[in-house]
C-alpha cells in the first residue's frame, strides 16, 4: 500500500504541473484552454486516489489522526503530495514483500 501511496503521490504532484502550465496557457497566454481540459480531470482523478492512498496508508501504517489530516490538507496546494511523501517515507520504512 505504501508503495502505491507513493506513486500517486508523485503523479498527483504531476498533473499539478500539468494543470497549472494548461491554466498559464488558458488565462495568461490566452492561447486555449486545452491543457485545462485535458489535465482538469486527471487531476481531479488523482486528487481523489490521493485522498484514498493517505487513508489506506495510514490505517496500515498506523498514522496518527493529525497525520493524517496533514496528508489530506497536502493535497490542496500544488506539490506538497511530494512533500508529504518524502515526510512519510523517512519515518515509515516500505518493507520488501517475502
Amino acid at each position: 500500500m505504501l508503495r502505491w501511496f507513493r506513486l500517486v503521490a508523485v503523479a498527483e504532484a504531476c498533473s499539478w504541473a500539468g494543470l497549472l502550465v494548461g491554466m498559464f496557457f488558458k488565462y495568461i497566454a490566452g492561447t486555449g484552454e486545452l491543457g485545462v481540459k485535458i489535465f482538469g480531470p486527471i487531476h481531479g482523478a488523482l486528487f481523489v486516489l490521493y485522498a484514498a492512498a493517505v487513508l489506506l496508508s495510514a490505517r496500515e501504517a498506523g498514522w496518527s489522526r493529525g497525520t493524517v489530516i496533514l496528508g489530506l490538507v497536502c493535497a490542496v496546494p500544488p506539490f506538497t503530495s511530494i512533500w508529504f511523501e518524502r515526510r512519510m517515507a523517512n519515518r515509515t520504512p516500505i518493507t520488501q514483500p517475502s
